[in-house]
């Protein structure tokens, strides 16, 4: 999930709360190329205002005037955008076509101000907000919902049967920067680009003083320090650490192997990395095990030189592994 999304449900849970009927939107699936994948979602109300987004804004534009004429008045639907068998004919409109020839399907669920649709958005933003993944589910028949835990991490994000949608959903993907340089900033713009939450973690005043960045939390303290508080790094967590300085560097690499980070690496040529790894393995305590999961050198290898060069291949690189994606597949 992107941090976007849990902006989108406190939105959603602010409108219910403040007594207006809201429609949650979540695409199920995709054919061919789409701006969104399957598990994005945007939130809406009667009035067009919304959060979130579904396509490059075609569909939102085709889907909130709909909503302002007084279409999807239903508890659950599902609608199918980029189709040439569309229904223009029923409907007196062109079918929605998107720019990139693709085809997506969107689950709408209206949502009334009532204390079960707002206890199922509180919970579900307890989940973004959390440390492990959930399955919600939604009946397409009453638009009943519901949140379960699961026993594997890996899978579909979203599957539906004839009157079941499953959605895989939980902790908002999160990007924790050990220490500040030329390459973190850069790494910290396009990740809060990416839709992560993005920490910097730096001690050295003379580093922060002047530093500003929308959407980047300034942590004052050790990387290392915050790494090992309880609940910091989850499972949709990356840590990466670019400075050069061992005690940053190193320190962070030692606390963040206990966690359940997915992605962990440093920055470093490959004979200051080996050396790293002769340190980590010795001093730092690592096992064999702990050392394999730290990627060292961090990044792609896209012959990277400049600041905004090397930011741009660790955060493919971070994005490769969140995937599922193996380097000999690129």
């Amino acid at each position: 999930m992107q941090h976007l999304d849990v902006q989108v449900v406190e939105r959603g849970l602010a409108w219910l709360s403040a007594g207006e009927t809201i429609w949650f939107c979540t695409v199920l699936s995709t054919f061919g190329s789409s701006p969104r994948a399957p598990g994005s979602i945007m939130v809406a109300r009667g009035d067009g205002r919304h959060l979130g987004s579904l396509s490059g804004g075609c569909v939102e534009e085709d889907f909130l005037a709909r909503v302002q004429r007084g279409e999807f008045s239903q508890r659950v639907s599902v609608e199918r955008y980029g189709d040439q068998r569309d229904r223009p004919a029923v409907e007196h409109r062109l079918p929605v076509q998107l720019p990139c020839g693709g085809i997506l399907e969107v689950l709408i669920e209206r949502l009334t101000p009532e204390h079960g649709n707002r206890q199922h958005l509180a919970e579900l933003l307890a989940v973004l907000r959390g440390q492990r993944q959930k399955i919600r589910t939604v009946s397409l028949v009453d638009g009943c919902s519901s949140l379960f835990p699961v026993a594997h991490t890996d899978g579909d994000t979203v599957s539906v049967t004839a009157d079941i949608a499953s959605i895989r959903v939980g902790p908002a993907s999160r990007l924790v920067i050990a220490g500040l340089s030329s390459v973190a900033r850069t790494c910290a713009e396009f990740a809060v680009a990416l839709g992560y939450e993005v920490i910097l973690c730096e001690p050295r005043e003379e580093e922060y003083r002047d530093f500003h960045l929308a959407g980047v939390r300034l942590e004052k303290i050790f990387p290392s320090r915050f790494i090992a508080e309880a609940g910091n790094c989850h499972q949709q967590t990356a840590v990466v650490a670019m400075t050069h300085d061992p005690r940053i560097d190193d320190l962070a690499m030692m606390e963040a192997v206990k966690t359940d980070a997915f992605y962990i690496g440093v920055m470093g040529s490959r004979r200051t990395s080996d050396k790293r790894a002769t340190r980590l393995l010795s001093t730092g305590g690592l096992t064999a095990e702990e050392l394999d999961r730290i990627h060292m050198p961090i990044g792609l290898a896209l012959g990277s030189k400049t600041p905004a060069e090397i930011a741009l291949a660790v955060m493919a690189d971070i994005l490769r592994v969140q995937r599922g994606i193996r380097r000999d597949a690129l």
